[in-house]
């Protein structure tokens, strides 16, 4: 299902308000994303814990229809308007703002469908990580372990969903020393801000198992790591002056301008402050 929001005229709102009107909103059933559907919406999001800004992407998706056949579920692990609200005082920022970071900067959802963080395994940060505890890669280097450990980065053994933690056990048991462990998860990007695992310790976790652990629990502490690692890198500034190109630049890389990330936080910023 496509994400969807105000002034969309499509197929998908058609469902989206026949959704709505099970759920007793007085909306009218078209295909077009009017006023009183972007209202619904909104209200259906905050009741729901979720975040509150009117566009119905995949979480918005999944409690609509989970709730209209009338089951119930946690969403204890989903970020919450709560949780936003709260990093914005904690950090002394506009709603708004980290709204539009949000928006842009996450990955969508930062859980997979069977309770677990989402994750991504580089196998070139692996054999970096190995390196730096003084295990030397190409002893572990072979055809049985080419999709999880090479030196030079590459998207070609990337899988995605559940099989990204088969390639991270496989690291794990490359050898029985916790060490290969401990560099396997720090060769992982974790939850919903793909926060790589390598910065665990310097952001503030005691052992990376410790920031493992906090991934499972929920998005919210997604965002706390986040806010750890953008006060670590000092960013949070470039934030509250909302200059957008310069925060891109140190979050995302030069190649924000060919992606237009400050673009885009800049027109997100706008419609949450509108």
């Amino acid at each position: 299902m496509r994400t969807i929001k105000s002034g969309t005229k499509s197929t998908e709102v058609y469902y989206l308000n026949e959704l709505l009107e099970e759920l007793k909103y007085g909306v009218i059933v078209s295909d077009y994303f009017d006023a009183e559907t972007d209202k619904a919406v909104k209200d259906f999001q905050l009741t729901n814990n979720l975040v509150v800004d009117g566009i119905v992407g995949l979480k918005t998706w999944s409690m609509l229809i989970e709730k209209s056949k009338g089951g119930f579920s946690s969403n204890s692990k989903l970020l919450s308007e709560q949780n936003l609200i709260d990093f914005a005082n904690e950090h002394n920022l506009e709603l708004a703002v980290i709204k539009a970071v949000n928006e842009v900067e996450s990955g969508g959802k930062g859980f997979l469908v069977d309770g677990r963080p989402k994750i991504l395994f580089e196998g070139h940060i692996f054999w970096r990580e190995l390196e730096k505890r003084n295990i030397d890669p190409n002893d572990y280097s072979n055809n049985n372990s080419q999709d999880i450990l090479f030196k030079k980065y590459t998207r070609s053994y990337y899988l995605g969903g559940t099989a990204e933690y088969a390639r991270l056990e496989k690291a794990i048991s490359l050898g029985v020393d916790k060490k290969f462990s401990d560099a396997a998860k720090c060769a992982v990007s974790w939850g919903l801000y793909q926060i790589m695992g390598f910065n665990a310790l310097t952001i503030g976790y005691e052992t990376i198992d410790k920031f493992v652990d906090k991934m499972y629990l929920n998005e919210g502490e997604h965002l706390k790591a986040f806010g750890l690692f953008l006060k670590k890198n000092n960013l949070i500034s470039f934030l509250k002056n909302k200059k957008w190109a310069d925060f891109a630049l140190r979050y995302n890389g030069a190649g924000y301008k060919a992606n237009k990330y400050d673009d885009k936080l800049m027109k997100a910023y706008t419609k949450f402050n509108s």
